[in-house]
């Protein structure tokens, strides 16, 4: 799976976050209903519009940032 088809970034929506699909949930929305504990089920229960596939896109997303961000640390 690859996160680029699904996570869409709009300068005049929700700030310019990463955001799902063009919806107006953004990938740290999602990060942060998990952080706080939330199961995938509870997350699509309350939100029937996402998909188990949209949440492992903002997971892939992350880890895919992170990665870059420490690879710039380091050659720094």
């Amino acid at each position: 799976m690859s996160y680029h088809n699904l996570i869409t970034l709009e300068p005049d929506k929700r700030g310019g976050k990463p955001c799902i699909r063009r919806m107006r949930i953004t990938v740290y929305d999602v990060l942060g209903w998990l952080a706080a504990g939330m199961s995938v089920a509870e997350i699509i229960d309350d939100f029937p519009e996402l998909t188990e596939t949209d949440i492992r896109a903002c997971l892939e997303f992350a880890a895919d940032r992170d990665h870059r961000l420490v690879a710039l640390v380091s050659n720094t």
